[in-house]
């Protein structure tokens, strides 16, 4: 009895060590692409001088097409893949993951070939016969062809809970995009003709160099487990019945689709705000076109940059905890999925509370670096920081929802939170104008959020009075953070021009120094971290001499 206990207890550890090292690896490779893919667009813009009007109107009309292709092609399998692969390889018949995986290859080439083929003809029409555009849309279309490929890598090696080739491929892809797209500009437009429509199309040819470069590192990565795999594969269970192909990417197909709508949740609640804003405000105010493009541009696109970094954290922690739960489940290991959902509930609150409330704190410096200094998309970014936590919260619970194959319960969740959007919507916009859209999201998202906990509750009893004292000086170190870091930005404005973009990136890096510092000594000083991320943190803590 005491072995078996023994036995469970490291089963525990072992699970949460895997969760703590894949979500440390696929928040490096999230922040930092995301982090890159925004960075870029300073230089960019400054290049395109007069025209960069028309190249951002150029560009994102054609990848909000590339998006609406991506999202077919790969059809939420790279999650369902995932899932399904720590399914299996639960049940220790990883001889059915390998088959599972070559399945989905067969749909990604499939669905790759159709949707490039799809845009290079239908490009005239989507740009509605728009020459700048068409060029852009087909550029994208050789990036369809290899992403859903990449795609299924990524999710297969997921489910082994091999995160670190995911995240290196993230980065690498961005990496190679931005050089390409930024080289690319720089030669047209500083060197060469100066023709703006082939900067933009060759800045977005540029997403399928840096897809070639994720499939380099996904490919490399793929021969580098391949002993390992063979090991586990001679190892596994035979198979008791002989699945087609064609069963599995019916399999792939259905798993695949309620990871699209709820992995789709954010992007539908933004989809609202797109399509009701307009009318709303002009029912409630008399507000030109302008105006209104400003307030929209405001929330939907500057302060959604930005704060999608930090969401980006949660993100991360997301595509690490599907696996893990779905094997606990498939093992009906109670006592796991209850330790493994309290830590990631845990983990999260550590990353993602300090890191919004410092977006918080650092939104004036932060907002005029990359947009230039406005009062209104500085307080409408503040707003947004603290918005995030309930929409970071909702990524990594709904991922949690869907690793114990509670799909459906989600989806109802979901339903309710978007019919609680819809009803707030617009008393909120009377009410708040501009800051209305956010507000009603948080409140919506905050609703979804307390109904999966309370779900997890019922069915695991989560240690609540065991998590109250870590999450009491999460908050508590947070605060003191944020407290010292804004009178940190106030003092830096009494002798610095808040306007200057030299001078507010001066106090975006100090800032994110002296914040980052401040929680982390304290994590450190007292025990937080050890007590979260594990006993290896002391090592950090000896070597900083912190006592």
């Amino acid at each position: 009895m005491a072995n078996q206990t023994g036995s469970g207890q490291s089963g525990q550890q072992n699970a949460k060590q895997k969760m703590i090292t894949g979500s440390a690896w696929m928040t490096a490779g999230s922040i930092t692409s995301r982090i890159l893919g925004a960075i870029y667009i300073i230089p960019w813009v400054t290049w395109f001088g007069i025209y960069s009007n028309q190249a951002n109107a150029a560009y994102a009309q054609g990848y909000n097409i590339y998006s609406i292709f991506i999202t077919i092609a790969t059809a939420g399998i790279p999650s369902a893949i995932s899932k399904m692969v720590a399914h299996y390889n639960g049940l220790n018949q990883t001889n059915m993951s390998r088959k599972l995986y070559r399945a989905g290859i067969t749909v990604a080439i499939i669905s790759g070939v159709i949707c490039a083929a799809i845009m290079m003809v239908g490009a005239p029409l989507f740009a509605k016969g728009d020459k700048t555009v068409t060029p852009v849309i087909r550029s994208l279309s050789w990036a369809i062809l290899v992403i859903p490929w990449m795609s299924i890598t990524r999710g297969y090696l997921q489910g082994y809970s091999w995160m670190a080739p995911s995240a290196m491929s993230q980065f690498v892809e961005q990496l190679f995009r931005v050089i390409y797209m930024l080289s690319a500009t720089y030669l047209i437009m500083k060197l060469g003709s100066g023709n703006w429509v082939h900067a933009v199309t060759q800045s977005t040819f540029a997403a399928f160099i840096g897809a070639i470069g994720s499939v380099a590192v996904l490919g490399w990565s793929y021969l580098r487990h391949l002993g390992e795999m063979k090991e586990m594969s001679d190892r596994a269970e035979p198979l008791t019945q002989d699945v087609s192909a064609f069963r599995l990417i019916l399999d792939i197909v259905y798993q695949a689709i309620p990871f699209i709508i709820i992995e789709s949740g954010i992007i539908i609640f933004q989809l609202v705000d797109q399509y009701t804003f307009d009318p709303m405000m002009r029912a409630v105010g008399h507000f030109t076109h302008y105006q209104l493009d400003v307030l929209y541009a405001l929330f939907s696109f500057n302060a959604n940059k930005l704060y999608m970094i930090v969401i980006s954290l949660a993100s991360a922690m997301a595509v690490t905890a599907i696996p893990l739960l779905a094997e606990a489940r498939v093992q009906d290991d109670q006592q796991g999925m209850r330790e493994q959902i309290s830590s990631i509930l845990m983990l999260f609150y550590f990353v993602m509370i300090p890191a919004s409330l410092g977006l918080s704190a650092l939104a004036q410096p932060i907002y005029t670096v990359f947009y230039r200094y406005d009062p209104a998309g500085v307080t409408m970014l503040k707003f947004a920081a603290y918005i995030s936590i309930a929409l970071g919260l909702y990524t990594v619970a709904a991922a949690m929802m869907q690793g114990i194959s509670e799909n459906m319960r989600m989806m109802k969740y979901l339903v309710i939170g978007l019919g609680i959007k819809l009803l707030l919507q617009f008393p909120l916009i009377w009410l708040f104008k501009g800051v209305g859209p956010l507000l009603a999201t948080g409140v919506s998202m905050t609703v979804i959020n307390y109904l999966i906990l309370h779900s997890f509750n019922e069915e695991f009893r989560l240690p609540f009075h065991r998590m109250a004292r870590d999450t009491n000086q999460i908050l508590m170190f947070s605060l003191v953070m944020y407290a010292v870091t804004a009178a940190f930005v106030m003092v830096m404005n009494l002798f610095t021009s808040p306007y200057g973009r030299f001078t507010a990136a001066l106090t975006m890096v100090v800032g994110v120094f002296l914040g980052g510092g401040i929680y982390a000594y304290l994590s450190l000083k007292f025990r937080l971290a050890d007590r979260l991320l594990g006993p290896r943190v002391g090592v950090l803590r000896d070597r900083l001499h912190i006592r």
